[in-house]
């Protein structure tokens, strides 16, 4: 075998696990969060990331291979925030309830033409200004933490800052890695925790209005928005016809199998994709699909330690987890604001969108990002509606 030769074999493998490695390292910060949100207990979390794990690797995979295109999928970071802004009331039963609706909407969407179009004409602009105002309390609870532990916090921003413009997919590894080094050397961590293997938890769903409403729904929103959607964009950019409705079926499906699992939704992946759907993932566009594959089996690895990573965590002081999720979501807050204003037609109603959610509002029983939309698709359609007036006279 020629070194070219190796080289193209192991590409896919090394894509796939430097993807794998991403999706991690900037997202379970937040999962945790959400996790804490509703009340799941640590069995009950370490359940919740080694299902979305599994599903994440059997999904790329099965998808990957189906249709012979490194089709990457991860769970929803932006969703994982909603749950985490839900305001700490929502019992895990009535959010295993939220998680099924959310993937039963996302199958409907796959299936379904007109409730696609529907979802389409959701101005961007609304749903990335809701989206932003989420990501927005999660930064300024890593500004928080700064003040109150900044020997913690400010080198990890400064890291961050640093080699971000170098390299951006492994700046959070990078932060993760010297997060454990502060903590060891603090003594905020006295030992690294032990090997465990996961366990699965069963929680039966319960479904009460205000939290399908509250969660459910603009779970399924965000997931479609701001994941399903660039995904898509990724496979197209790469020269790859996206299979929408097939990903959208699988992954929708597969959410719902895993909601009484504890695990939120599956989608398709956007950066983590792009790490296997160029170049370096094969030389030969044809055989990227191999990384599919083996970032499905990187992830159910992972499934099986699932318990090691929560427990690794968890173990981190508050203002360390704080940081990460802030750091990791910082991206995506820059992305939402930039198409939340960026939408000249739609800006008014994009403020409109991210004050309300951003300002955490909550009535009857329904969380800030619902309202948020609300408020937003309430100022977009008046502004619509005067825009009209005003061109007939």
């Amino acid at each position: 075998m020629t070194s070219t030769t190796r080289t193209a074999t192991l590409a896919p493998i090394s894509a796939a696990i430097v993807a794998a490695l991403v999706g991690i390292a900037g997202a379970l910060a937040v999962v945790l969060e959400a996790a804490r949100a509703v009340g799941a207990t640590p069995a009950q979390t370490t359940s919740w990331v080694t299902a979305i794990c599994l599903a994440m690797g059997l999904t790329s995979a099965f998808l990957s291979f189906r249709h012979r295109m490194p089709i990457i999928t991860a769970w929803s970071t932006p969703g994982a925030a909603v749950i985490a802004a839900s305001g700490g009331a929502t019992p895990i039963e009535a959010a295993v309830g939220a998680f099924v609706l959310a993937g039963g909407l996302i199958v409907a969407t796959g299936l379904i033409a007109p409730l696609e179009r529907a979802v389409a004409r959701i101005p961007i602009a609304v749903a990335a200004g809701m989206l932003a105002g989420v990501l927005f309390r999660f930064v300024i609870q890593m500004v928080e933490a700064a003040t109150t532990a900044p020997l913690m916090v400010l080198p990890l921003v400064l890291l961050f800052l640093v080699v971000r413009p170098f390299n951006p997919g492994l700046s959070m590894l990078a932060v993760i890695g010297a997060a454990l080094g502060i903590a060891t050397w603090n003594g905020s961590m006295a030992a690294l925790p032990r090997l465990q293997v996961s366990e699965l938890v069963w929680v039966a769903p319960r479904f009460e209005v205000a939290t399908l409403i509250g969660i459910g729904v603009p779970l399924y929103l965000v997931t479609m928005a701001s994941q399903n959607l660039p995904g898509a964009a990724v496979l197209r950019a790469a020269g790859y016809p996206p299979p929408l409705s097939s990903a959208l079926v699988v992954t929708g499906g597969a959410s719902m199998l895993i909601a009484p699992l504890t695990g939120h939704t599956v989608n398709l992946a956007a950066i983590t994709a792009a790490i296997c759907t160029g170049p370096d993932a094969h030389p030969d566009p044809a055989r990227r699909w191999h990384a599919g594959i083996a970032y499905g089996i990187v992830y159910c690895l992972l499934a099986v330690g699932g318990a090691s990573l929560v427990a690794l965590f968890a173990a981190f002081p508050d203002a360390l987890i704080k940081t990460i999720a802030g750091l990791g979501l910082l991206g995506a807050l820059a992305g939402a604001l930039g198409a939340a204003v960026g939408d000249e037609r739609n800006r008014f109603a994009a403020v409109a969108a991210f004050a309300v959610t951003a300002a955490g509002l909550s009535a009857g029983g329904i969380g800030a990002a619902f309202w948020g939309l609300v408020a937003g698709l309430a100022v977009s359609g008046i502004d619509s509606f005067a825009r009209r007036i005003a061109a007939r006279e």
